[in-house]
């Protein structure tokens, strides 16, 4: 064991993706099966999981409960990932719980199992009363399935990650739907007739419940911006949303959703809790206002479902210029998000999000020139940020989006990093 427990960690980069539970479950015992000690959530889905998760956090720390947050990926610092109250795990406890969870090891893990093995040890070792789990990708084969959650969510599902899940919208629905229980519940904002399909078939088998918003979970907005929501186990209007966006309707029905269900197993949650949570929730860099004049957005949309909800976000914003900095994957459907974003757009700065599997910023300007008139190069994403505060005006937009590794990159620009954990995504 001679590098440092960070550098170990970020060595593991290089084991890639290995869908599969088996791996998880042995280092998981040889810990003592730290997950079994705490009551869990699982959060799934395409887009919003993270809103999803830090809502529902936020609600529950409101209501006196003491909580485990994990979450994927980081933009900064990997200590994002594990959270106990809203406060990210400290760099001497993560030292500690990665060089435990190392002399656990006994075959080769990947980043994510390994990083999944320390939050669940972590939680247990803080002695939370509930954890919320965001599934990393897909479902049924995720590190993160081998708990008994109270509930299941899955937000949404779209076209993502086609080279491990399938190319169809029913295939990844079936991946997605691994993480409902038998006899459990499972709640969804899913709309699509195929996806519901393969969820109520999943549900049906398991003798599961199932829980669609729109349907069993009903959410109105007021002539006030604030939310009205009923559903089983509750009945709440005039809430604020601290999130922005009109997605975060639907998400924040799915955590109201959970809400409800974890009243009815006893979780002791006000109303006012319920309010106070939704109204105080924060997510770095999802629809994120970081400068003043002009104001910069950030957006860690990365597929064409993402892109479609920040375009139609950015719809409730005022400016007069809108100067957008795109970074985007090659694995991901970069097509489809510029047909959403680079139209609405002045200007569009193409940069390279720093990731082996970045896109080439001369193909992605090559694309945007079909929906912009003026489309720029600049390979370093702080220079594009850069470029993009020069030329813009106090009244004009600044939106910086395609990819969290992109946010990642230049969201310190803005706001320091307080961490000094492993960078490793």
């Amino acid at each position: 064991m001679s590098l440092d427990p960070l550098q170990y960690l970020d060595s593991l980069k290089g084991a890639g993706i290995r869908p599969g539970l088996a791996p998880v479950r042995r280092l998981l015992k040889r810990l003592g099966d730290p997950q079994d000690r705490y009551r869990s959530l699982l959060v799934g889905g395409t887009n919003g999981k993270g809103s999803i998760a830090s809502s529902l956090a936020s609600i529950l720390q409101a209501a006196g409960y003491r909580v485990g947050l994990y979450t994927s990926p980081h933009l900064v610092d990997v200590r994002e990932r594990i959270r106990v109250d809203g406060a990210l795990i400290s760099a001497g406890d993560l030292r500690s719980r990665v060089r435990r969870v190392r002399r656990a090891a006994r075959e080769g893990v990947t980043y994510f199992e390994f990083v999944t093995a320390v939050a669940f040890d972590h939680f247990a070792r803080c002695a939370v009363d509930l954890a919320i789990l965001e599934v990393g990708m897909g479902g049924r084969l995720d590190a993160t399935n081998v708990v008994r959650p109270e509930l299941s969510i899955i937000s949404n599902i779209a076209l993502d990650h086609a080279e491990f899940l399938g190319p169809r919208l029913a295939d990844i629905a079936r991946e997605k739907a691994g993480i409902i229980r038998r006899g459990g519940v499972c709640i969804t904002a899913a709309r699509q007739a195929t996806v519901l399909g393969v969820f109520e078939e999943a549900c049906r088998r398991r003798r599961a419940r199932l829980l669609r918003v729109g349907r069993e979970i009903r959410v109105r907005s007021r002539r006030d911006g604030s939310l009205a929501c009923k559903g089983p186990g509750l009945s709440l209007d005039t809430l604020s949303l601290a999130l922005r966006g009109p997605h975060q309707r639907e998400n924040a029905a799915c955590a109201l959703g959970a809400v409800g269900v974890l009243r009815e197993r006893g979780f002791d949650i006000g109303d006012e809790a319920v309010r106070r949570g939704l109204a105080g929730v924060r997510w770095e860099g999802r629809m994120e206002i970081v400068g003043g004049r002009p104001p910069v957005l950030l957006d860690g949309a990365h597929n064409a479902a993402g892109a479609a909800a920040l375009a139609k976000a950015l719809g409730g914003f005022e400016y007069r210029r809108l100067i957008l900095v795109l970074g985007i994957l090659a694995d991901k459907d970069w097509r489809g998000m510029l047909r959403r974003l680079a139209p609405l757009a002045d200007r569009v700065i193409a940069t390279r999000p720093p990731e082996e599997r970045a896109l080439p910023p001369e193909a992605l300007a090559a694309e945007a020139g079909r929906w912009s008139r003026r489309v720029d190069i600049e390979e370093d994403p702080r220079e594009a940020v850069g470029r993009a505060l020069a030329e813009a005006g106090n009244s004009d937009l600044v939106c910086i989006a395609g990819s969290l590794y992109l946010v990642g990159a230049v969201r310190p620009l803005f706001i320091p990093s307080k961490g000094n954990g492993s960078v490793a995504r």
